[in-house]
C-alpha cells in the first residue's frame, strides 16, 4: 500500500419542518431542524453571561470510556476571533467568533483538573433542545449530567513531545445539531495516540456555544434547507482555512486566544503542520470532503456517515470529480442514501479510496452516543433505534481502530495493514467493493 444524519423520533414528536429531505443519511443535513423554527434566541457573544442551570438531582452521572493509546490526554480551549470577514449568520457582526478546544498528548496530568465535557450554559441547552430537537434522540430531559460527565481529559497539561518534537495534526467536524463535544471519545483517543485534535463549533449553526464569558450563542433558525445546508458547507470550509492559519500561528509562538487566554505548556511549536488531516460525522463528514478540495493542506480525509449529495438530490462538485489525496468513507448498517453520492465519489476519485460499513450500527454510532446512552437504562428497542444492535464496545474500539489506523498509514508512515481487507479481530467492520 503506497503512500446522516439523525433520524427524527418515533411517535407522538412534533416533525421536522426539514424532514422532507429523502433517506435517514441526509437527517444531519436537514431534519435536525426543528419544525417551527424554535432554537433558543440567539445570544452574541459579548452579551451578559448567562446563569447555568443545576443538572436536576435525579441526573445520571455518565463516563465516557478511557483513552486506548499509550499518552494521557490534555485540552485546551480556544477562542477565536477572524476580523477579516463579517459574521456569515449575523448580519451586523463585523467579525467571526469561534470556540475550538485542542487535545494533546500530555507528559503528566497531577494536580490538574478534569475537563468539563460539556460548560454549564451549554449543557442546559443540550439537555432541554439539543439532544431532542436536533439530534433526534432518545434521551428524556433531566435523565443525564452532562457538564458533570465524566472525561479522561486535564485541563491545560503540558505536551507530550512526538517524534522529531512534532505532532500531526487532525481536525473534527460535527454533525449538524452537534456539539463539538459529541465526538470526544474519538477524539480523545486519537489525542492519546499522539496526535493533536482540534474540534471547532460553527458559531450560529452548532446548536450551542458557549463563549468565555459565559454567554450563549444558539443556532439561528433556518430558511430554505438546501440554501441553508449549502451555506451551512460553506461556512464550514471557510471557518476550517481560518483555524488552520491560527494553527499556523500557534506553533509560530503566536497566541491565537483572543483573550490572551496561557497555552499549555509546549503546545507552541509542537503541531507538524505538514501532517494534517480531517475527519467529522455527518454533515461534518462532508464538510472534511469539500474543505480538503478547497484547501491542499489537509493530507487525509474521513467522512463518517456523511452524504456527498445536496438535499435537492444532485451531486456536490466533490462527487462529481472526487479527490487527489487519500480519503477514507465509514457509514451505518443498513438502509441509507449516501449510495449516490459515495458512488460518484469513489468512481471520479484518482487518490486512495475506501468504503466501510460498521455492521449493526445506526447513523450516530459513530459519536459519543454509543458510549453514553446504555448508560441512560433505556429500553432495548429505543436504544437499537439510535445506536443500532452492535455491542457498544464493539463499535467503539473498531472505529477507533480503524481510524487511527488510516491517519497513521497516511499522515506517519506507518503500516495500513488493517485498511487492505477485512480483519479477524474487528469482523463487524465490512469493506464495501
Amino acid at each position: 500500500m503506497t503512500k446522516h444524519q439523525p433520524r427524527p423520533r418515533r411517535g407522538g414528536v412534533k416533525r421536522r419542518a426539514l424532514a422532507v429531505c429523502a433517506g435517514a443519511a441526509l437527517c444531519t443535513l436537514t431534519a435536525v431542524l426543528p419544525a417551527a423554527a424554535t432554537p433558543s434566541p440567539p445570544v452574541p457573544a459579548a452579551a451578559t453571561p448567562s446563569t447555568p442551570v443545576p443538572a436536576p438531582t435525579s441526573a445520571r452521572h455518565l463516563a465516557l470510556p478511557a483513552p486506548t493509546g499509550p499518552y494521557r490526554v490534555g485540552e485546551v480551549d480556544l477562542h477565536l476571533v477572524d476580523r477579516t470577514r463579517p459574521d456569515p449568520w449575523k448580519p451586523g457582526q463585523d467579525h467571526r467568533e469561534l470556540m475550538a478546544s485542542v487535545y494533546y498528548p500530555a507528559r503528566h496530568t497531577a494536580g490538574r483538573p478534569a475537563a468539563p465535557y460539556m460548560l454549564p450554559a451549554a449543557a442546559a441547552h443540550f439537555d432541554d433542545v439539543t439532544a431532542g430537537e436536533y439530534l433526534g434522540m432518545n434521551i428524556p430531559k433531566g435523565r443525564a449530567d452532562w457538564a458533570g460527565t465524566l472525561t479522561h481529559v486535564t485541563r491545560g497539561a503540558p505536551v507530550a513531545a512526538g517524534r522529531a518534537g512534532r505532532l500531526p495534526v487532525l481536525l473534527y467536524s460535527p454533525g449538524l445539531g452537534e456539539p463539538r463535544t459529541w465526538g470526544t471519545t474519538l477524539v480523545a483517543d486519537l489525542a492519546s495516540r499522539g496526535y493533536v485534535v482540534v474540534t471547532v463549533d460553527h458559531t450560529y449553526e452548532s446548536p450551542e456555544v458557549q463563549f468565555p464569558d459565559g454567554s450563549l450563542v444558539t443556532m439561528l433558525p433556518p430558511g430554505d434547507p438546501d440554501a441553508y445546508v449549502r451555506k451551512a458547507l460553506s461556512v464550514r470550509v471557510t471557518d476550517t482555512g481560518f483555524v488552520l492559519d491560527r494553527l499556523r500561528a500557534l506553533n509560530a509562538h503566536r497566541n491565537p486566544d483572543a483573550d490572551g487566554q496561557p497555552l499549555p505548556e509546549g503546545l507552541a511549536g509542537a503541531l507538524d503542520m505538514g501532517e494534517v488531516g480531517m475527519f467529522g460525522h455527518s454533515m461534518g463528514g462532508t464538510a472534511a470532503a469539500l474543505a480538503m478540495d478547497a484547501d491542499h493542506r489537509i493530507t487525509a480525509g474521513l467522512d463518517m456517515d456523511g452524504n456527498l449529495t445536496n438535499v435537492d438530490g444532485s451531486l456536490m462538485p466533490v462527487a462529481r470529480h472526487g479527490l487527489d489525496r487519500p480519503f477514507l468513507l465509514m457509514g451505518k448498517d443498513g438502509e441509507t442514501d449516501t449510495g449516490p453520492g459515495w458512488e460518484a465519489f469513489r468512481a471520479h476519485t484518482p487518490g486512495w479510496t475506501r468504503q466501510l460499513t460498521l455492521r449493526g450500527s445506526e447513523h450516530a454510532s459513530f459519536t459519543d452516543a454509543e458510549a453514553l446512552l446504555p448508560q441512560l437504562r433505556l429500553s432495548p428497542c429505543v436504544q437499537a433505534s439510535d445506536i443500532g444492535t452492535i455491542e457498544p464496545a464493539t463499535a467503539i474500539r473498531a472505529d477507533e481502530a480503524y481510524v487511527s489506523a488510516y491517519f497513521d498509514h497516511w499522515l506517519r508512515g506507518r503500516g495500513g495493514r488493517l485498511l487492505e481487507g477485512p480483519s479477524p479481530r474487528y469482523p463487524d467492520m465490512v469493506f464495501v467493493d
